[in-house]
């Protein structure tokens, strides 16, 4: 299995591919039982989840040892941020690039952590091209601007795009396009692309929760002033 950056750079070069994210880990971590009853494996994800966390969180009327397990699982196992972030360029905090010449140690930069806006290369021609999506929570302390668990859980187990950015064409004659998917084409634009949900929908129900409770406690980002990456925070 290639890691998310081989994948990308496989695309870039003309490949076509499905972004993987980790997923075959996440699925491989352990199967809790219950949100209250954790196995000492487990508490060892939950404080090296909060170890690990590189925003300050809002614990407030929050689950711990979910949000620990779900920082965990996006933080150490899913690679969440490399997407999810606005880009390479703005993805790690100025002298905090692990990449970069000089050994730099490794400081995300908060203002843009899960706030989506990367675009990825296109999959084809004449396919719109995709943009990550804003998974912080809004004012109403939902991640993903608002979404409930339910939808969440939807999201990861069939990656149906809720939002509908980029929904199939109507018009069988267009042949390329920025906001639809061409009939020529064999991409579901009913279905989330890139997003490696094909594995993660092997996630188990504790693990989503864990996840979704994490990205509740996280920072709201507001992103640009409208549009699917805007987030009303108050």
């Amino acid at each position: 299995m290639m890691n998310v950056k081989q994948a990308l750079t496989a695309l870039a070069t003309g490949a076509t591919f499905v972004l993987l994210v980790g997923g075959g880990s996440l699925a491989a971590i352990s199967r809790a039982h219950a949100d209250g009853a954790a196995t000492s494996d487990e508490q060892s994800r939950i404080r090296r989840g909060f170890e690990i966390a590189p925003v300050p969180l809002n614990l407030e009327g929050k689950n711990r040892q979910l949000v620990g397990l779900g920082s965990y699982l996006v933080n150490a196992v899913g690679s969440c941020n490399f997407c999810h972030s606005a880009g390479p360029s703005t993805e790690y905090a100025k002298g905090g690039n692990p990449y970069f010449k000089g050994s730099q140690p490794t400081v995300v930069n908060q203002a843009t952590y899960l706030g989506g806006g990367r675009v990825f290369p296109q999959q084809a021609a004449g396919a719109p091209l995709i943009v990550s999506r804003n998974l912080t929570p809004d004012k109403t302390g939902r991640p993903e601007g608002g979404r409930s668990f339910e939808e969440f859980r939807s999201i990861l187990q069939t990656g149906t795009d809720l939002d509908h950015v980029h929904p199939n064409c109507s018009d069988p004659t267009i042949t390329a396009s920025t906001t639809c998917y061409p009939a020529n084409l064999p991409y579901n634009g009913d279905l989330l692309q890139i997003m490696p949900w094909p594995e993660l929908q092997h996630l188990t129900e504790h693990e989503m929760r864990a996840i979704y409770e994490y990205l509740s406690a996280v920072p709201c980002i507001a992103g640009p002033a409208s549009g699917e990456l805007h987030n009303d925070c108050s």
